[in-house]
């Protein structure tokens, strides 16, 4: 069987699965979703064991330490997983939202209500957490979902999938088996054969570093929803509470300095600076994060650390999801706004300010998908916005933008009610 027929095999499942979803009711989705997370829980055990399969691969493929974080499961992340299935599951149902009604001078009803995508192909890597969070989305908005993880994560993804539809399927014996399938095989050709096929896939949506989503972008020809790094940005300004601004760097920095909202680049106030980035230097050493940085700042941190290396150009464009960050020292915010316009990704970015007025300016100028004022950028997210588990970020400004949840994996239709009209 060639790799295009065996990709046009799953799509095919899919499809047919995507018609039997939009006959499911909102309670049946939702208790098959909480029998999914109770499953979860329940064979915690197997799922960690295939996860210590791949985190043994991951070891020997050189996946730094960062990446593995993001491979590994554990209890915690079992649990968060079985959490997100229960909050999706108390999330109102998107489908069947009346959008529009209007009757036009001729008694024609037109009505305009939501109704699924259909098959929605996800491609990501390393985190196999993902595979919970968008089957779960996918599922409760009536879609068919094909998740293809990276290679790293194929043993943890297909027994989380396994794990779902099979305790669905005893629960239910209406739900599709193929609504939730895992790409079985890590060849690569999977992807451009499985995206060629425009009469089964609807949509895409790669999450993953800046290589793949430009790969996928680029091969695909169904609709992509995309963003292609993280370069996040925090700007602590003159006016800034500067305990506030330590706080929030930290956070947005070293939480999960792996995932595309934590920051990569720091800006400082020229007023301020003499007095924070010293301060802040000593913070983020204890974190063991690296420096480069611009240099008017490395004038002002040495000798006192060797933990600063000049910056690059390219540094400034750069998602390192490592416990790397650039610092620069601006002399207002016109000039933080102007280098978060030439060297961001218009993902997420933060001001820290006590003045409304210079917060103001920034959070109008800033054209990102989220922007902040006196918090993290590691709050965009689908679950921190109250979506429950997340389907990705969107860069894109046509369409779904910043975290996707339910509402953003549902179309639209016209259902044009009459009594005999014909059009003149």
């Amino acid at each position: 069987m060639t790799m295009l027929e065996q990709m046009t095999g799953l799509a095919t499942q899919a499809k047919a699965a995507s018609r039997e979803l939009a006959q499911l009711t909102t309670a049946e989705k939702n208790s098959c979703l909480l029998v999914m997370a109770g499953a979860l829980e329940e064979n915690a055990s197997a799922l960690k064991a295939a996860n210590a399969l791949d985190m043994e691969a991951g070891a020997k493929m050189g996946l730094t330490s960062a990446m593995l974080d993001r491979l590994k499961l554990d209890d915690k992340r079992i649990a968060s997983m079985a959490k997100g299935l229960r909050e999706v599951a108390g999330l109102t149902d998107p489908v069947g939202r009346l959008l529009d009604d209007r009757t036009r001078p001729n008694g024609l009803r037109l009505q305009k209500v939501t109704v699924p995508i259909g098959v929605v192909v996800i491609i990501y890597e390393s985190r196999p957490n993902v595979t919970a969070d968008a089957a779960s989305l996918c599922f409760k908005s009536g879609n068919a979902t094909i998740l293809r993880g990276g290679k790293e994560a194929l043993n943890s993804n297909k027994l989380i999938a396994e794990t779902m539809v099979s305790a669905a399927r005893s629960h239910l014996a209406k739900f599709p088996a193929h609504a939730i399938q895992v790409v079985p095989t890590a060849d690569r050709e999977a992807i451009p054969a499985l995206l060629s096929l425009t009469q089964f896939v609807d949509l895409c949506m790669p999450r993953g570093g800046e290589g793949l989503i430009r790969a996928v972008a680029e091969c695909s020809k169904v609709p992509v929803i995309k963003h292609y790094k993280g370069v996040c940005h925090v700007f602590v300004d003159r006016d800034a509470d500067l305990a506030m601004a330590e706080a929030i760097v930290l956070n947005a920095k070293c939480q999960r300095p792996a995932v595309c909202n934590a920051m990569e680049t720091l800006l400082v106030d020229k007023a301020i600076a003499t007095e924070f980035l010293p301060v802040i230097d000593r913070q983020l050493a204890v974190m063991k994060v690296q420096l480069r940085a611009d240099a008017t700042t490395r004038a002002l941190l040495q000798p006192a650390t060797c933990n600063v290396q000049p910056a690059t150009e390219q540094d400034w464009f750069t998602e390192y999801n490592d416990y790397v960050l650039n610092v620069r020292v601006v002399e207002d915010v016109q000039q933080a706004i102007e280098h978060i316009a030439h060297y961001g990704s218009a993902h997420s970015d933060s001001i820290v300010t006590k003045s409304e007025a210079t917060a103001k300016k920034f959070l109008a100028e800033v054209d990102s998908a989220a922007v902040y004022w006196n918090a993290s950028t590691r709050f965009t997210d689908g679950g921190e916005f109250g979506m429950g588990a997340e389907i990705g970020i969107s860069t894109d400004k046509v369409g779904a933008r910043g975290p996707m949840g339910l509402e953003e994996l549902t179309s639209y239709k016209w259902i044009g009610l009459g009594s005999g009209q014909v059009r003149s």
